[in-house]
C-alpha cells in the first residue's frame, strides 16, 4: 500500500490508477482496525491524507475520461499522521516507470 502524493496530472495511467486502488485498501484496513502502524512509520501511508487525496485522484481520473464510481465510505474519526516525501516519491516513480518519467519531463 502506497501513497504517492504526487501530481496527478504526471502519473501514468498505471500508477495512477495502481494509488487509486491501494487508497481503497487502506480504507479497508481502516475499517477492519488492521494494523497498518509499518506502512505509517515507513512513510508510505498518511491516513488522515486518505479522503482528499482520494478526491483528487478521482478528479484525474475523470478528466482523463476514466469512469470513477467508487467513493470513500465511512473511514474511523481519529487517524494516525503518517509522513510521506512527495519528492523521493517523484525519483522512485521515475526510477520505476519510464511512462511518468516522461510525463514529469513535460511541462
Amino acid at each position: 500500500m502506497r501513497m504517492w502524493l504526487v501530481d496527478p496530472e504526471k502519473m501514468c495511467r498505471q500508477h495512477l490508477l495502481g494509488e487509486h486502488v491501494e487508497l481503497h485498501m487502506l480504507e479497508g484496513c481502516l475499517n477492519k482496525g488492521k494494523n497498518i502502524s509499518g506502512f505509517i512509520e515507513n512513510g508510505f501511508v498518511d491516513p488522515t491524507l486518505l479522503l482528499p487525496r482520494h478526491d483528487e485522484l478521482a478528479r484525474e481520473m475523470e478528466e482523463r475520461g476514466y469512469n470513477h464510481c467508487s467513493p470513500v465510505g465511512k473511514i474511523p474519526q481519529t487517524l494516525q499522521k503518517g509522513h510521506i516525501d512527495p519528492a523521493a516519491n517523484r525519483v522512485e516513480l521515475c526510477r520505476r516507470c519510464a511512462e511518468c518519467t516522461e510525463r514529469f519531463s513535460n511541462p
